[in-house]
């Protein structure tokens, strides 16, 4: 044990987890923008819906199955083109996040649209017999009443970054993938291999904790 401590660079799986931490934090605030704006439009623009439009759903509903059926690995590749005419480059952390971002935000919109279609329709009902318009039931009805899973759907699509993270450091992204892959895999060292595993698991146990208590804090039901 203490000689598979000892053949580790730790300095290098701290610049990794940093890396990991970087591209896990940066993709989860974009995939949240667009998800949650994915996930409105979705619910508001289907049928029944406030803001009910076929096409708008239709081709919105298009791209959210599109990327989200694609698996990453093979999504990254696709993207090259767009990430050099982007960012200039295809390697890097930075370099995987337009990728990690289109790959998981469609994925998280769909959670954002059942949460929405899990509100109490007795709710709207209220706000609407009483005047409210439009677009005061949905940011005074429909997001706090779908508060909880949004939140809670956050957590779950944070864990799916983490390992998108990971198969984007196979290709050359960096972070914890990149070292488990090169340093481990290919240069047969178990023990980093175990370690950058062990560091996934572990910033994977801190996001559903947190997650979980803040899930807990805003659920007034």
């Amino acid at each position: 044990m203490n000689a598979l401590i000892l053949n580790i660079d730790w300095s290098a799986m701290l610049v990794s987890t940093g890396e990991t931490l970087y591209m896990t934090l940066v993709s989860a605030v974009f995939t949240f923008l667009f998800g949650l704006l994915l996930g409105f439009v979705l619910f508001l623009t289907a049928k029944n819906g406030l803001y009910e439009n076929r096409l708008i759903y239709r081709l919105t509903a298009s791209f959210v199955n599109v990327f989200r059926s694609i698996p990453f690995i093979i999504l990254i590749i696709l993207l090259i083109p767009l990430t050099v005419l982007i960012l200039r480059t295809m390697i890097g952390s930075t370099a995987a996040l337009p990728a990690i971002i289109i790959g998981s935000a469609p994925f998280y919109a769909r959670l954002v649209e059942i949460g929405l279609r899990e509100v109490d329709k007795g709710v709207i009902e209220a706000a609407q017999s009483m005047g409210a318009s439009r677009w005061q039931i949905v940011y005074k009805v429909f997001f706090p009443e779908a508060l909880p899973a949004i939140v809670s759907g956050m957590t779950v699509t944070l864990i799916a970054l983490i390992s998108n993270t990971a198969m984007a450091g196979v290709i050359g992204a960096g972070g914890l993938g990149t070292i488990a892959y090169n340093e481990g895999f290919e240069a047969n060292n178990n023990g980093i291999t175990v370690i950058a595993t062990l560091i996934i698991l572990l910033i994977v146990f801190i996001i559903q904790i947190i997650g979980d208590q803040i899930t807990r804090w805003i659920d007034k039901r």
